[in-house]
């Protein structure tokens, strides 16, 4: 049997349709570089999506959840390797995501007798200052991008913009008493974004939502989740950056945007 140029298009088209569906249904993530760490934020339906790679990188994604571990898994051991073989300090995102994690994602995109990964992925490492923490977005198909700042992760493009439009506003090097209510928020409006994306009928043409829609989301979804963060501090006296915070702390942050996850008891 024989394949065509066109039977391998199609075939690339019909796994990037499976892969972009597959993510449609993902929590999305956001993550801020403030004065005083480089934060990430989701809301937790069920497992936990923020973990600690090394010690001055943060990883959340979206996607299967067996994409996501596998990922997960592999940067742990590719970063272990490098920090034992060569050094702590060679143990960086544009290595990790560069070098291992994007070709092995292309490799098995583009077999086509294996299943297609689902999965977005934000990587986070700290720099000793604002201006050098970077932010790295893996896609399932190997291609990657890198930001300063702020990065997203969400179930389409459309959301992710409209979750960038909302953090718009953020000054540079914020405070996380600031930036967690507005990456809360932005998680909201990606949110919102998938849903009208889903239901046409309903479409908002500039995508524009308001308060009351926002609030209405996350008093619907933070009856069975909850917002999880992850820090990586860029100064402390711990012999670890990583911190997740619990969820006395979290409400604090948040209670400006969602006030009644102060009625969830701690651990729920």
């Amino acid at each position: 049997m024989t394949f065509t140029p066109f039977d391998f298009n199609e075939a690339i088209h019909q796994r990037r349709e499976h892969a972009r569906e597959g993510l449609r249904y993902g929590s999305p993530v956001v993550g801020v570089s403030c004065e005083e760490a480089l934060a990430v934020l989701t809301v937790r339906r069920s497992q936990r999506q923020v973990f600690e790679i090394y010690d001055r990188l943060i990883y959340s994604a979206i996607g299967n959840q067996s994409d996501i571990e596998a990922v997960r898994l592999g940067a742990v051991d590719v970063a272990a390797r490098e920090g034992f073989e060569r050094s702590p300090d060679d143990v960086t995102a544009q290595r990790l995501v560069g070098f291992a994690l994007s070709p092995a994602l292309k490799e098995v995109f583009r077999d086509q007798f294996r299943a297609p990964s689902v999965i977005r992925a934000l990587f986070g490492e700290l720099g000793d200052s604002y201006e050098e923490d970077l932010f790295y977005v893996l896609n399932y198909d190997g291609e990657f991008s890198v930001r300063s700042g702020k990065a997203v992760v969400a179930g389409s493009v459309e959301a992710e913009d409209a979750m960038y439009s909302a953090l718009d506003g953020l000054r540079e090097a914020p405070a996380l008493a600031e930036a967690m209510p507005a990456a809360l928020r932005a998680w909201a409006i990606g949110s919102l974004t998938l849903r009208t994306e889903s239901t046409p009928e309903e479409d908002d043409e500039d995508h524009g939502f308001d308060d009351t829609s926002i609030i209405e989301l996350l008093h619907e979804e933070l009856k069975q989740g909850r917002p999880e963060i992850g820090l990586l501090e860029r100064k402390t006296d711990r012999h670890a950056r990583f911190r997740l915070l619990p969820v006395s702390e979290v409400n604090q942050l948040v209670s400006s945007v969602a006030p009644f996850v102060l009625d969830k008891p701690d651990g729920k």
